[in-house]
């Protein structure tokens, strides 16, 4: 199916900024002897900020925000490459891990799902290209480039990943893999379980921009979510329209983008590498995608990303329950076809 297509919309150097809105007011509702009030905390894991929003008692409150907490820094000493303690490390650093966790299962065979769904739009051996450019490959010549990239590339694949019960190898010498695509995600559809099995029946947690909700807000409200460009542009601010807002209960929303982490000073080879060229993915601007989990969200707005709005937004129809919103190279806007369900 084509996408729905929106012209015309100017959006200079933009930057989407996930705004979560949401109710100050504490009460929301009384049940017998029960009252739940607001209670909000931010601290900062995974390489960002992570806040969490419940409704529940008084007394019970701090024991189920730490408990949220902690799953996140649970899966993120499983799964970030920064900690030589963690699975992942130990997995790039020895080629293999014997007696793995459930949840570094899981995130591999996920990772391997979405790799195939995506036609390897999504992978996470693209390690040894990404050490490529941290190691300052855009200094050098366009031959080099491709020359270095080209090796680089016979160890990308995510098919080379071997899951046997609990152990995981690859299957060749040299790969290495970057759970970063999904761990955010994955960490927090994890501490949402952790909060709905003490009963709580609204929340939200929102970790760097990947947001998931449980059941509405206050007094029935769904949750609303802002994509907005909080900065324009000085030389083209007046032609800069707003972005939607969505509107949604038991969702999940990420964005991906090209404004946020750059490897050169110039700011010309962005961190979204495309797995199949070895280069930064140049299709498009930024890529939300709504998912029922934050997982899917998170892995999905990076594979679109790279796949560009054609192939991408085929995807994102072909799949129950995503929605997506696209922004193109060209800051043309398009947007799948149940998305406006969400929009308020």
């Amino acid at each position: 199916m084509s996408p729905a297509h929106i012209k015309g919309i100017s959006l200079f150097k933009i930057l989407l900024v996930i705004f979560v809105i949401i109710s100050f007011l504490p009460v929301i509702s009384s049940c017998g002897f029960r009252t739940l009030e607001r209670f909000e905390e931010t601290r900062e894991m995974m390489g960002t900020y992570v806040t969490i929003i419940i409704y529940a008692e008084r007394q019970k409150a701090p024991e189920i925000t730490d408990a949220a907490f902690s799953r996140i820094q649970e899966i993120s000493d499983i799964a970030s490459i920064y900690d030589p303690e963690s699975q992942i490390s130990e997995l790039n650093r020895q080629g293999r891990i014997e007696g793995a966790s459930w949840e570094m299962v899981e995130l591999v065979n996920l990772s391997k799902k979405y790799y195939q769904v995506s036609g390897g739009s999504f992978d996470i051996t693209i390690s040894p290209v990404l050490r490529l450019w941290q190691e300052g490959l855009w200094k050098e010549s366009p031959e080099v480039q491709q020359e270095k990239i080209g090796k680089a590339l016979e160890l990308v694949g995510s098919d080379m990943i071997i899951i046997e019960g609990d152990s995981i190898y690859f299957a060749a010498e040299g790969m290495s893999a970057d759970l970063g695509g999904i761990a955010k995600g994955y960490a927090v559809d994890q501490s949402l379980e952790v909060i709905a099995g003490y009963g709580v029946e609204s929340a939200l947690v929102n970790a760097g921009g990947d947001v998931s909700t449980l059941g509405k807000k206050a007094a029935g409200e769904k949750w609303m979510v802002e994509l907005d460009d909080p900065y324009g542009s000085d030389d083209d601010k007046t032609e800069t329209e707003p972005l939607p807002s969505f509107e949604f209960e038991d969702m999940a929303v990420a964005t991906s983008g090209n404004y946020y982490r750059y490897y050169d000073p110039d700011r010309e080879v962005h961190h979204i590498t495309d797995p199949h060229t070895g280069y930064s993915a140049d299709k498009c601007i930024s890529v939300t995608i709504i998912a029922s989990t934050c997982t899917e969200a998170d892995v999905l707005a990076t594979a679109v990303f790279v796949m560009g709005p054609g192939q991408g937004m085929e995807l994102v129809e072909e799949m129950e329950g995503v929605e997506a919103l696209i922004i193109d190279n060209q800051k043309n806007i398009y947007h799948s076809s149940g998305l406006f369900k969400y929009i308020k």
